[in-house]
Order: structure tokens, then C-alpha cells, then sequence
């Protein structure tokens, strides 16, 4: 296996049991690709767009939302709060969706979302209680987050149904396990949970949620 960021990673959920070792073997290194340069406003607000949706789905709606902001790469919060909701529905946006769109943007203005900085230096725990405080903004959300903007090595996100069920699959399991089993059976593949979350979505034959 070529040598990677994740490299230390994918032996050492290989060296679990014989399934950790086929799955990594199949599907190779891990290839996750965090995007640090997001801060936690825009990277909150890209959850949102893809929350409960195939990721098909959430690129369209995220897609439409940019395409209202040609002149930058993304629409600041004053922005948002200012765009007519007429305008984010036909983005493909939900009345639930938008209310909390408005609301992470507000938080972001008045400083409850931190910028870069502060979020890089808060624990996990401390994050996800300050931001599931907005309505609309639950664990996962946050969790996609630490993932992928603040490339946290050790986040497993025991509500997601790719994990819950790429593990089924991995184990042959008649039914998923539940979030607190999920969580308890995470502690094994602690410090590398992230890349274990990786690996289970892609779990040969795993239902898309």
C-alpha cells in the first residue's frame, strides 16, 4: 500500500481482524480529502445543503446557491441573510433549511460560529455543544465539519447510516448497530476513527442513505 497522510491509518485498521484487512486491502489508501481552507460559517452551510439528500442532489442545490454570488467563491453571511427566500427555495432548499441558513449566517456575524482559529482550537466536544445550540444543526453536521475542515484524525460519526450500514456489511450483520453501539464498538479503532468512517462508506455493496 503507497505511502500516505493516511498511511498508519489503514494499517492499523487493517491489522484488526481478517474483514478490516479485505476491506482495506480492496479498496486501497485512504484518499480522504479535507478542505482546511473552509471556515466553520461555509463549511456549516455546505452540510446544510447536503443533509438528508443523496450527494448528487446536495451539488445541485449548493450549486444553484453559488451560481447567486458569481462575483466570489462564496456568499458571506450578511449575504445570505439578505437573499429573499424566494430565492434560496429555488435553490432547492426546504422552509426548515432555510430558517436554519439564516440562523447559522446571524450566528456567524455575531461570533457563536468561531472563525478558523477558535474552532482549531477548541476540544470536539466543546464545538459540537456550542454549534447544535442553532436550530437545524445537529451532531453530524458538526462532526462533517471536524472531518473535513478541521481534518480532526479521530471523529467517528456514529448517527451516519453509510457507517452504521457499511458496518453491517462489513460484519454481515442481520441489523445495523444503533448509535450507542456504534460509538462503543468506534472505541476500538481509536486514534484513527475518521479514516475508519472512510473506509465503511465505501464497504463493497453498502445502501446509500
Amino acid at each position: 500500500m503507497p505511502d500516505t497522510p493516511y498511511h498508519a491509518a489503514s494499517l492499523f485498521l487493517a491489522s484488526l481482524d481478517e474483514d478490516w484487512r479485505r476491506l482495506v486491502e480492496a479498496t486501497g489508501p485512504c484518499l480522504l480529502l479535507p478542505k482546511p481552507t473552509r471556515d466553520p460559517y461555509e463549511a456549516l452551510v455546505r452540510a446544510i445543503a447536503y443533509q438528508q439528500l443523496h450527494t448528487k442532489a446536495g451539488d445541485a442545490i449548493l450549486g444553484r446557491l453559488l451560481a447567486l454570488f458569481p462575483a466570489q467563491t462564496f456568499p458571506r453571511p450578511e449575504q445570505v441573510l439578505a437573499t429573499d427566500a424566494t430565492q434560496l427555495r429555488s435553490c432547492g432548499f426546504s422552509a426548515s433549511k432555510i430558517t436554519t441558513l439564516h440562523g447559522i449566517a446571524q450566528a456567524a456575524l455575531d461570533g457563536l460560529v468561531p472563525d478558523y482559529p477558535t474552532a482549531l482550537a477548541m476540544n470536539e466536544e466543546s464545538l459540537i455543544e456550542r454549534l447544535t445550540a442553532l436550530r437545524g444543526v445537529g451532531r453530524w453536521t458538526v462532526e462533517m465539519l471536524l472531518i473535513y475542515s478541521l481534518e480532526r484524525p479521530d471523529i467517528l460519526p456514529a448517527d451516519d447510516f453509510g457507517v452504521r450500514e457499511g458496518y453491517r456489511r462489513l460484519k454481515g450483520l442481520e441489523q445495523q448497530p444503533n448509535r450507542r453501539q456504534m460509538t462503543q464498538i468506534g472505541l476500538a479503532w481509536s486514534p484513527y476513527r475518521t479514516v475508519a468512517a472512510w473506509y465503511l462508506w465505501r464497504v463493497p455493496g453498502r445502501k446509500t442513505a
